[in-house]
């Protein structure tokens, strides 16, 4: 491992950033590389098949031009289908994101959990197979959110997203027992990284409080333990962004930017 790793983040589009806030933390010091790959988003209007024909060859052109240290596919929708065919075509160490339920049904203290995601992550088969082997006796539902990946983009991009679109989309999260002595939904996973882009709003319309679960930090503590010790300064050097639109980003995204990548982009 070289003593400045090079580490290229990849999305669907910008919710991957709230992934790479979280390593960035860990690891100042590495050169990190941003893929929005927005000329295909939103992937949950692709079949699988597409996905994979288009994320895997795309992922392998990056790494031939980067020679990144570590991939992370900061996409759940993606990392669901595409980290074995990744593994088994490059040799570069993969980090992928998965709905963490695992860790959400254990922390549940009511045993009601939801599971908030795309309506692709939701209807996999790689999900059902975690709730399966890790909902612990817990009554676990699956929420497909149709548009708030979508809202989040667009809340980034300095639109206005109103609070009844968000609480729309979140509300059949909360699940209450039919008497009292049914227990409520007390956890909620939120298995897109867009999500917490609007984790403020979606703290303030919750009808009640849940714990919400961001698999962002976890992450990045296991790229931190896969690049080894942290050598140098630790100083953060400057993120290259690219968009594989090939558009740069507008003012105000560009601003909206730079607290994640902890300098303006560098295209």
């Amino acid at each position: 491992m070289s003593q400045t790793p090079t580490i290229l983040v990849f999305d669907s589009g910008l919710g991957g950033l709230t992934v790479f806030r979280e390593i960035v933390r860990l690891r100042p010091g590495a050169r990190y590389i941003y893929v929005a790959d927005d000329a295909y988003f939103p992937y949950g209007q692709h079949t699988e098949d597409e996905i994979v024909a288009r994320v895997v060859p795309l992922v392998g052109d990056l790494i031939a031009e980067h020679t990144p240290d570590l991939v992370v596919i900061a996409c759940n929708t993606a990392s669901t289908l595409v980290m074995t065919h990744l593994r088994e075509a490059y040799t570069v160490p993969f980090v992928g994101t998965v709905p963490a339920i695992k860790p959400a049904c254990a922390s549940s203290k009511t045993k009601r959990v939801s599971v908030l995601g795309t309506r692709g992550t939701v209807k996999r088969e790689y999900t059902k197979a975690l709730i399966r082997d890790f909902a612990q006796g817990c009554d676990v539902t699956l929420v497909g959110a149709e548009n708030l990946a979508s809202l989040a983009e667009a809340a980034l991009r300095g639109e206005r997203v109103s609070d009844d679109a968000i609480a729309a989309e979140i509300a059949p999260c909360f699940v209450n027992g039919q008497n009292s002595d049914e227990a409520r939904t007390d956890t909620v996973v939120l298995a897109c990284t867009h999500y917490p882009l609007l984790s403020g709003q979606m703290i303030a319309l919750a009808p009640w409080v849940v714990d919400w679960i961001d698999p962002a930090p976890a992450i990045a503590r296991r790229v931190s333990d896969l690049l080894g010790r942290a050598n140098g300064t630790g100083e953060a050097l400057p993120a290259r962004f690219i968009f594989t639109s090939g558009q740069a980003p507008s003012p105000v995204l560009a601003m909206a930017l730079e607290p994640f990548l902890g300098a303006s982009p560098v295209g």
